[in-house]
């Protein structure tokens, strides 16, 4: 009997009430997901298939150039003597230099003394009195939209207190988790506020058009009309699915996370009230600060490499302020929770203080092992050549069809969609296929600006259902939060409508756009050479 127990308890329980064909489906990719190795390990696993297939394409030409380079592009075996003892010195290195790891830990900083002091609990119970239920899903989404305006941190601070504002409502959190990803990576690439990546993307995007014309110029926010109306989009969307589709399948996945690690639903007493405003005051005139130190023409945190600094030099990707985004996040949450802490009388001394920064940290610890692995596989992964390949391979295919421009335009969504897959980051996956698309669509009279628009809306769209995205197994971290046994099936499967119903309605709403003739930005064009 108590064998017996035990296995009932190891088995995942079956989803109920799900009738639909598509609920099957959806119900299939869990089932067959949560059977993946860890994913730690899967990474690992992910990284020795790498080696593999590295050493058994390496000898095979397969009549590419670099886009780039302009050099014959082949595999790379990694199982070389000379790669491996590169590896193994680089170790160290890949691991410490691994982006993703410093924002995290970083911003989870900040973010621990601010949520274990309890000064993100009041707020959020402050904010559920006036917010109708209904209601906090929009709200989540569009705050997940403008956290992309803080770099990554969104991954870092929105998306787990998207768990933290459902649970605190009564409703699954885990649907909250999903709305959160769904707006800080799914929607990526929809936002009215400004960011780093805008000018970034426009960079690689202008490098590639002036492969076919050396004198063209492109505005630094070229999508910007475009990605502001596809956040109004992004969060109508979001809001149906999360709360039709998402949230009732999650009815059956059991919440049994460690009490000690949730959200209380106790009221906000007078003093922790006060504190609260407190706490929120003190972040406030941080932001003012900031404002007053950012806003003049020459203020140190601008890039003055730009030409016309009141239009980008504060969202350039080398604007100091655009690259202090995250140490920015630890001090604007680190000074409320703070504040709080003390006038709550919660916090006696300093080593209150740390005590939160640590306890943060501990719970960290299963995502730096996955971190680990993880950066050893996307260093191998991209020093191969096997994503590149396959994307330049998929690319130089849709080249070859030579599709009507809506048609071209849709091939250059899907994939793109597809790479995100195979190659994580935004702006390297463009730096090299944008020298391809870029230049492809210019010779069928399609401007650059539409080229990246059609880009950044199938980058968006995958993200949030590729295990290869650096955060994804921090979901998973968050999802356990809640629910111990969410695994990797667990989050691509409650993630896939998400994905599917983002990458149609957003192309389709890319084509109306297009087809009205709404500008994607000032000095922005559909049509090459520009009317």
């Amino acid at each position: 009997m108590a064998d017996e127990k035990k296995k009932n308890e190891d088995e995942v329980p079956e989803p109920e009430g799900r009738g639909t064909l598509f609920d099957k489906f959806l119900n299939f990719i869990e089932k067959a997901g949560n059977k993946l190795p860890d994913p730690a390990m899967l990474f690992f696993l992910l990284l020795v298939i790498v080696w593999v297939f590295s050493a058994l394409l390496s000898p095979i030409d397969f009549g590419e150039v670099h886009p780039r380079t302009g050099e014959a592009l082949n595999v790379q075996n990694m199982l070389t003597g000379e790669n491996l003892a590169s590896f193994l010195a680089n170790m160290i290195e890949t691991f410490v230099l691994f982006a993703p790891l410093g924002i995290v830990l970083v911003a989870m900083l900040g973010v621990g003394v601010a949520e274990h002091s309890g000064w993100i609990d009041a707020g959020l119970k402050k904010l559920l009195g006036f917010t109708p239920k209904a209601l906090l899903t929009p709200m989540l989404i569009l705050i997940a939209i403008v956290s992309h305006t803080a770099a990554d941190a969104g991954y870092v601070l929105v998306i787990p207190l998207g768990g933290v504002i459902f649970y605190a409502a009564g409703r699954h959190p885990l649907a909250g988790i999903a709305a959160a990803f769904a707006g800080v990576s799914g929607g990526f690439s929809a936002n009215f506020i400004p960011s780093a990546i805008d000018p970034l993307l426009m960079s690689f995007t202008l490098e590639a058009a002036r492969i076919l014309d050396p004198e063209i110029m492109l505005n630094p926010l070229n999508n910007i009309y475009f990605t502001a109306l596809s956040s109004i989009l992004i969060v109508s969307v979001g809001w149906y699915i999360t709360d039709k589709i998402v949230e009732p399948r999650l009815q059956s996945v059991e919440v049994d996370g460690d009490e000690e690690d949730m959200p209380q639903m106790e009221e906000v007493s007078d003093r922790e009230s006060r504190a609260f405003w407190f706490g929120f005051g003190a972040m406030i005139l941080g932001f003012i600060g900031l404002f007053i130190w950012a806003w003049p023409e020459g203020s140190s945190l601008r890039d003055p490499s730009w030409d016309n600094p009141e239009v980008s030099s504060l969202f350039s990707f080398n604007a100091p302020l655009m690259q202090a985004i995250v140490p920015l996040i630890f001090i604007l949450l680190l000074i409320p929770g703070v504040v709080y802490g003390y006038a709550s009388g919660k916090y006696k001394s300093s080593k209150d203080m740390i005590d939160n920064m640590t306890k943060s940290m501990e719970s960290m610890g299963y995502y730096v092992v996955m971190a680990f692995f993880c950066a050893l596989f996307i260093d191998a992964f991209a020093k191969s050549n096997i994503g590149l390949l396959i994307a330049l391979k998929g690319a130089n295919f849709l080249q070859a069809l030579a599709l009507p421009g809506q048609i071209t335009i849709v091939g250059i969504v899907f994939l793109s969609a597809f790479v995100n897959i195979l190659v994580g980051s935004a702006s390297a996956k463009w730096a090299l296929i944008a020298p391809i698309f870029v230049p492809m669509l210019m010779q069928l009279g399609i401007s650059p600006d539409l080229t990246q628009a059609a880009y950044r809306v199938g980058d968006s769209v995958s993200n949030i259902i590729t295990p290869l995205l650096p955060y994804f197994p921090l979901v998973v971290v968050f999802c356990q939060r809640y629910a111990k046994k969410t695994g990797i099936g667990t989050l691509i499967s409650m993630m896939l409508p998400y994905s599917i119903i983002f990458l149609v309605t957003w192309t389709i709403f890319l084509l109306i756009y297009w087809w009205i003739g709404i500008p994607l930005s000032f000095e922005a064009n559909y049509v090459y050479p520009a009317n």
